[in-house]
Protein backbone atom coordinates (compact mmCIF):
# COMPACT_ATOMS: atom_id res chain seq x y z
CA UNK A 1 0.00 0.00 0.00
CA UNK A 2 1.24 3.61 -0.91
CA UNK A 3 -0.27 6.61 0.23
CA UNK A 4 -0.72 9.75 -2.10
CA UNK A 5 -0.59 13.02 -0.52
CA UNK A 6 -2.99 16.23 -2.10
CA UNK A 7 -2.18 19.63 -0.12
CA UNK A 8 -5.16 22.52 -0.73
CA UNK A 9 -4.87 25.82 0.05
CA UNK A 10 -8.42 27.13 -0.46
CA UNK A 11 -9.94 30.70 -0.48
CA UNK A 12 -11.98 30.20 2.78
CA UNK A 13 -11.84 27.88 5.27
CA UNK A 14 -14.85 25.96 4.25
CA UNK A 15 -14.59 23.17 2.13
CA UNK A 16 -16.48 24.19 -0.45
CA UNK A 17 -14.05 27.42 -1.76
CA UNK A 18 -12.09 27.57 -4.04
CA UNK A 19 -8.74 25.99 -4.71
CA UNK A 20 -6.37 28.77 -4.88
CA UNK A 21 -3.09 26.82 -4.49
CA UNK A 22 -2.12 23.23 -3.99
CA UNK A 23 0.74 20.49 -4.25
CA UNK A 24 0.26 16.63 -4.72
CA UNK A 25 3.38 13.59 -3.79
CA UNK A 26 2.45 10.59 -4.66
CA UNK A 27 4.24 7.68 -3.04
CA UNK A 28 3.16 4.99 -5.27
CA UNK A 29 5.76 6.37 -7.61
CA UNK A 30 3.20 6.53 -10.93
CA UNK A 31 3.43 10.12 -11.58
CA UNK A 32 6.11 12.79 -10.75
CA UNK A 33 4.13 15.74 -10.40
CA UNK A 34 6.15 19.06 -9.60
CA UNK A 35 5.11 22.44 -8.42
CA UNK A 36 4.02 25.11 -11.20
CA UNK A 37 3.47 21.57 -13.47
CA UNK A 38 -0.12 23.01 -14.16
CA UNK A 39 -2.16 25.97 -14.27
CA UNK A 40 -5.54 25.03 -13.32
CA UNK A 41 -5.77 22.96 -9.82
CA UNK A 42 -6.21 19.84 -10.01
CA UNK A 43 -10.32 20.05 -8.00
CA UNK A 44 -11.78 23.19 -8.64
CA UNK A 45 -12.70 23.24 -4.50
CA UNK A 46 -12.01 20.91 -1.28
CA UNK A 47 -15.51 19.27 -1.37
CA UNK A 48 -14.70 18.32 -5.35
CA UNK A 49 -11.72 16.68 -3.68
CA UNK A 50 -13.83 14.77 -1.07
CA UNK A 51 -16.00 13.70 -3.86
CA UNK A 52 -13.36 12.13 -6.32
CA UNK A 53 -12.40 9.83 -3.40
CA UNK A 54 -9.89 11.73 -1.52
CA UNK A 55 -9.71 11.43 2.34
CA UNK A 56 -9.49 14.76 4.42
CA UNK A 57 -6.98 14.33 7.41
CA UNK A 58 -5.77 17.48 8.19
CA UNK A 59 -6.90 21.28 8.48
CA UNK A 60 -5.44 24.25 9.26
CA UNK A 61 -6.21 25.76 12.78
CA UNK A 62 -8.33 29.05 12.41
CA UNK A 63 -6.80 31.98 14.23
CA UNK A 64 -8.07 35.54 13.94
CA UNK A 65 -5.79 38.02 12.75
CA UNK A 66 -3.61 39.60 15.40
CA UNK A 67 -4.61 43.48 15.96
CA UNK A 68 -3.29 45.52 13.45
CA UNK A 69 -2.63 43.08 11.00
CA UNK A 70 -5.20 42.47 9.57
CA UNK A 71 -4.00 43.45 5.85
CA UNK A 72 -0.71 41.79 6.35
CA UNK A 73 0.56 39.28 3.17
CA UNK A 74 1.90 36.44 4.83
CA UNK A 75 1.29 32.14 3.88
CA UNK A 76 -1.82 31.10 2.81
CA UNK A 77 -3.49 30.18 6.07
CA UNK A 78 -6.28 27.97 4.57
CA UNK A 79 -4.66 24.87 4.17
CA UNK A 80 -6.30 20.98 3.77
CA UNK A 81 -4.49 18.06 3.50
CA UNK A 82 -6.01 14.98 1.40
CA UNK A 83 -4.56 11.36 1.21
CA UNK A 84 -5.80 7.85 -1.22
CA UNK A 85 -3.69 5.16 -0.49
CA UNK A 86 -3.20 2.82 -3.32
CA UNK A 87 -2.51 -0.51 -3.72
CA UNK A 88 0.70 -1.15 -5.06
CA UNK A 89 1.42 -5.13 -5.13
CA UNK A 90 1.77 -4.53 -8.82
CA UNK A 91 4.03 -1.75 -8.73
CA UNK A 92 7.47 -1.44 -8.22
CA UNK A 93 8.02 -4.48 -6.29
CA UNK A 94 9.54 -2.16 -3.54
Amino acid sequence: MRQQVLVLYLATSALDSDVVGWSRYDGTGRTRPTTGDSDEPPYPTGLAALHDGWRLFQASQLLPPQSGHEYDVSFLKHEFFFEKVEDDSRGSGR
